[in-house]
C-alpha cells in the first residue's frame, strides 16, 4: 500500500527546514493516521469487560 506524496521542500541557507503537501495528501495522511489510532485502540481494548447498557449507566 502506498501513497503518491507531492511534497515541496522549505529551504534556509541550504537546510531543508520544512514541507508542503498539497491538501489532498495531507487529508489522505490524516485519514490514515486516524484509523491507524482507532485500530490501536479497539486492540488495547479487545480484552476489557464489557458491560451492558444498564451497568454502564449504574458506573
Amino acid at each position: 500500500m502506498g501513497i503518491d506524496i507531492k511534497r515541496q521542500y522549505i529551504i534556509n541557507d541550504g537546510r531543508t527546514i520544512g514541507v508542503v503537501l498539497d491538501i489532498e495528501t495531507f487529508e489522505r495522511i490524516e485519514e490514515l493516521l486516524e484509523g491507524y489510532r482507532l485500530a490501536r485502540y479497539m486492540e488495547e481494548t479487545e480484552e476489557e469487560e464489557s458491560l451492558s447498557l444498564n451497568e454502564a449507566r449504574q458506573r
